[in-house]
């Protein structure tokens, strides 16, 4: 499989595509300028690149164009989380709890959460 690495631009735009879509490009135009207060400009051309990389489809609306993501959400998180491992834990999950432990980051209801996703990963389950 392909690894999937997004600029946060990317993110943006297809965060708002996972939400909704198909969305028209003054659909987008508005949720990114509310949202991150993006220019029109600025969202035309993240759609192109986009489009050009193969993470969007542009298709035919009317007098305009409408966008849906190629991307699976799941997907790009999983990709995104294993390169941050990667680049800053050296691929440690163990190593990046650990820190957060240690700095007191987990709530104790994280705590819990954690001891369950790892319970039910030992179960063979997954989610």
């Amino acid at each position: 499989m392909e690894r999937i690495k997004l600029t946060s631009s990317e993110w943006n735009v297809l965060g708002c595509l996972w939400e909704r879509s198909p969305q028209t490009v003054m659909q987008l135009v508005s949720e990114l300028e509310r949202t991150v207060g993006w220019h029109r400009s600025t969202t035309i051309t993240t759609l192109h690149r986009m489009e050009a990389k193969g993470l969007v489809r542009g298709e035919q609306a009317g007098r305009g164009r409408a966008y849906v993501p190629l991307v699976d959400r799941e997907q790009a998180v999983v990709a995104e989380t294993r390169n941050f491992l990667d680049r800053v834990y050296r691929g440690s999950v163990g190593m990046m709890m650990s820190a957060m432990a240690r700095r007191q980051e987990l709530s104790g209801d994280e705590i819990a959460e954690l001891r369950a996703i790892l319970d039910q990963a030992e179960k063979g389950g997954g989610e």
